[in-house]
């Protein structure tokens, strides 16, 4: 399976262009993600989706050996379209502003794999209620995507078109997204 981690946004909640080189634990966010990935043992290629939005993001992944795929910078979907247009197979896509992901939740996901064409995992909002968390896009139900999917790369049509089902873990590792100043508050107080 391989990792891809969402690396390229414009950090506009954030107010800040490199939200994902904050540093939680002396560690920048981002390579909280791939060491999670690379650890979790199911990973056998960790990957970046990168763009003209994030270049010192771009520079840091580089510098560790992550593989790169260039995007637009034009939008999460399409960014993350043209990258699975990019590999075969399996694929875990995670968000790079997730500092809770560890390779126990990392394996945790990908257990799930049943090579259907996507698999989006969403929390409840009951449970993000209760941990303070901001949801997410809505998904349906009362859940809510977290920033992680389980991809089947060969069965993504160029529309980018295919059928979705749901796997709802209520776990704040997954839940849990740096996306606002509010977000990295909440992150400090944990």
């Amino acid at each position: 399976m391989i990792g891809m981690v969402m690396a390229g946004g414009r950090g506009t909640r954030m107010d800040s262009r490199d939200e994902k080189l904050l540093l939680l634990y002396a560690k920048p966010v981002v390579m909280r993600v791939v060491d999670s990935l690379r650890d979790s043992g199911y990973i056998r290629e960790v990957l970046a989706v990168t763009s003209p939005n994030s270049p010192r993001t771009k520079k840091l992944l580089q510098d560790s050996g992550v593989r790169i795929i260039d995007s637009s910078g034009t939008g999460y979907v399409e960014d993350l379209h043209y990258a699975l247009q990019q590999v075969e197979g399996a694929v875990l896509v995670v968000s790079g502003d997730m500092p809770l992901l560890d390779p126990h939740m990392v394996s945790k996901i990908a257990s799930y794999y049943d090579g259907c064409a996507w698999t989006g995992i969403v929390s409840t909002l009951e449970f993000l209620r209760s941990q303070q968390i901001e949801p997410g896009p809505p998904a349906r139900n009362k859940c809510y995507y977290t920033g992680a999917s389980l991809v089947n790369s060969s069965k993504v049509s160029s529309s980018g078109m295919v059928e979705e089902r749901h796997v709802i873990i209520d776990d704040r590792r997954v839940a849990f997204n740096l996306n606002t100043r509010s977000d990295y508050d909440l992150l400090c107080a944990l």
